[in-house]
């Protein structure tokens, strides 16, 4: 891969695409996306610094993503659309503010960077020119 960074849809998917075959071909543990952080939507740390974005791993066909219960919510309804997905693992330990959920999405990269661009606008609510990086391959 020689780009890390895409802000419009076409460009976006097609990062994600090349970023799961990347994974894929070179037999990575996982890989990273994130997007810039928004502190309408992220809020703000005890010190009013914006809190990270939301990020979502991907590692062979296991989506990795934490969410808040209204977020939960709104992934579900977006699952209704990604049928061949299936929720495999929840975990919501005491000291945290959400649920991390485990999906199992077994399809080609074009699918999965199709899911990934639904799940920063429809999950965590970014707008459709919103920027994501790959942070990790």
């Amino acid at each position: 891969m020689t780009r890390f960074e895409a802000d419009t849809p076409a460009e976006r998917r097609k990062l994600f695409a090349e970023a799961v075959t990347a994974h894929r071909t070179r037999g990575s543990a996982f890989l990273t996306i994130e997007v810039d952080a928004d502190p309408a939507l992220d809020g703000t740390d005890d010190d009013g610094d914006p809190m990270p974005g939301p990020w979502v791993q991907f590692s062979e066909k296991t989506f990795n993503l934490d969410v808040t219960d209204d977020e939960r919510a709104r992934l579900e309804t977006l699952l209704d659309q990604f049928r061949e997905f299936r929720v495999e693992e929840l975990s919501s330990p005491e000291e945290a503010d959400g649920t991390n959920l485990r999906i199992t999405a077994r399809s080609d990269a074009n699918r999965l960077a199709g899911f990934v661009d639904h799940v920063f606008q429809h999950v965590y609510g970014r707008d459709e020119d919103y920027r994501a990086w790959v942070t990790q391959i």
